[in-house]
């Protein structure tokens, strides 16, 4: 395996995550995947409950 290259695949592929490029994660991937690299399942960093966010009130302007 060469270390240095799995390094920096996966410091790119941080870089796309953090942009949310879907290709480019997949190509990356594919790379990872032909250098050796066997990924572990990861926990995800957002949550993965939904919660539901009430509307701020507006305040009312007085008629003057």
């Amino acid at each position: 395996m060469n270390n240095k290259l799995i390094e920096a695949l996966l410091v790119e592929r941080a870089a796309y995550v953090a942009r949310n490029l879907i290709e480019r994660i997949e190509a990356v991937d594919a790379a990872l995947r032909d250098a050796g690299y066997v990924a572990a399942e990861t926990a995800t960093i957002e949550p993965t409950a939904e919660r539901a966010i009430k509307p701020r009130a507006r305040k009312k302007r007085s008629k003057e």
